[in-house]
């Protein structure tokens, strides 16, 4: 195994204990053993300088069929744990921390998979340890907006919510899709529609013209279960209307936001989506109506953006054309398209974000840092949305790696760091914000 350079030198009290799981879930330390990180083929002794508190709402996940990679303080080596030590016979499996939304992944969990026969589910892997009495976690935190926090939204005060819109539009097929998505997924951005609070969803699509690997709403891979089902029906112009004056007219400073885990790309249900925005902003100027989108279709982003769309967030896995094709596997567009409709928003004055998925390893490689660099500088970009990619971090850097032979990474809290220093007027976050914080920055 490769050892980081970094290693030398470290002690027991300096690290952060490595943590397992048994095979019945339970999640314990390793004394003697340091947590390790992993970015590509490198390995990272993890420590408090490294790490966080785990934020709260994240949570600790075994990997099924990967056994831990850690740092064993006798040997003064990085080694695969497949019995637990202090259990003579017992089969243990590596931990990793899918983290609260606002908080990007330093590293990955590191782990083996030489015994594993299918991909890991569609979360995301950060790398975590024991310290002090508390879990940490390799995280950095990007945004520290409360829009998701879920102590903040009681179900009581949710179901309240939910026989208010019930009452008021007992007809709105998307209102009742939305009050779905809260109460069985516990979907944030349902919830904070009901509780009158942050940003609302406006799912519209049910097609998608890219087949992403990690798609959580459609999952042709037999091996992989999508998070949730996809919207079955299309709403009227006036049904997305009627939600997203609701929640403008009754928020400070509201964002509604077409492209949800719950659809294709919205930008394919173009034909209800435009009149919508118009019935929109005929009614009021206020409020920030967004788009998550691929933005694979730049005539249709331009009249959006004529029609009162204030912003996109443009999701990608890389801002290099060959591994972005490689992830999102466009059926009707290419990445040149993607780059006409940032530039073409931009002209028709709307934020632009990036919605990156990052795999350290990867996202930080030289190459990608400094591709990112050039479509922010070339592009105009207003924004970072830094999210952690949830797929099987080593079957991804595999297939990137097959694409082109990856860089040396230079770790994600340098790339952030450097982009901030070059990029004074980038706004770095997680969550979309509204256009009061965007406009009064002169964004």
């Amino acid at each position: 195994m490769k050892m980081n350079h970094a290693t030398r030198g470290f002690h027991e009290a300096n690290t952060v204990t490595a943590v397992a799981a048994a095979p019945n879930g339970e999640i314990f330390d390793l004394e003697g053993y340091a947590a390790v990180g992993m970015a590509g083929n490198r390995l990272q002794v993890l420590t408090p300088d490294d790490t966080i508190d785990m934020p709260h709402g994240s949570e600790l996940m075994l990997l099924p069929d990967r056994h831990p990679i850690v740092f064993n303080f006798d040997t003064l080596d990085f080694e695969v744990l497949t019995r637990n030590p202090f259990e003579p016979g017992e089969p243990i499996l590596a931990v990793g921390a899918f983290n609260s939304p606002g908080h990007v992944n330093r590293l990955s969990c590191a782990y083996d998979d030489s015994s594993a026969s299918s991909l890991l589910p569609l979360f995301s892997y950060g790398a975590a340890g024991f310290l002090d009495q508390g879990f940490r976690s390799a995280a950095i935190c990007v945004d520290k907006e409360p829009r998701q926090d879920l102590r903040q939204m009681p179900l009581h005060r949710v179901k309240n919510g939910v026989d208010q819109m019930r009452n008021k539009y007992p007809s709105n097929r998307l209102i009742r899709h939305i009050e779905h998505c809260a109460l069985s997924y516990g979907c944030p951005a349902g919830k904070n529609f009901f509780l009158k609070r942050y940003e609302a969803p406006l799912p519209t699509a049910q097609a998608c013209n890219a087949r992403c690997l990690g798609c959580i709403s459609l999952q042709p891979d037999p091996v992989l279960s999508a998070c949730q089902n996809r919207i079955d029906f299309t709403p009227s112009p006036g049904e997305i209307a009627e939600l997203a004056l609701e929640h403008i007219t009754r928020v400070k400073h509201a964002v509604v936001s077409f492209g949800q885990g719950c659809e294709g790309d919205p930008l394919t249900a173009f034909d209800v989506i435009e009149p919508a925005v118009r019935q929109i902003r005929d009614t009021t100027d206020k409020g920030s109506v967004n788009m998550n989108t691929n933005a694979s279709m730049p005539d249709k982003i331009e009249r959006l953006c004529r029609s009162g769309l204030d912003a996109i967030r443009v999701s990608m896995n890389s801002t290099q054309e060959s591994h972005y094709t490689a992830y999102f596997r466009p059926r009707s567009y290419s990445f040149q398209d993607v780059l006409a409709s940032i530039d073409r928003a931009r002209t028709g004055d709307a934020f632009v974000a990036v919605n990156y998925l990052n795999c350290p390893g990867f996202t930080d490689t030289e190459d990608e840092f400094n591709a990112l660099h050039r479509l922010i500088k070339t592009h105009d970009i207003n924004m970072i949305q830094w999210r952690n990619l949830n797929y099987d971090p080593k079957a991804y850097l595999k297939k990137m790696e097959q694409v082109q032979p990856l860089s040396a990474p230079l770790g994600m809290g340098t790339i952030i760091e450097r982009l901030k220093k070059d990029f004074p007027d980038l706004i770095h976050g997680y969550f979309n914000p509204p256009k009061e914080r965007y406009r009064k920055a002169g964004l």
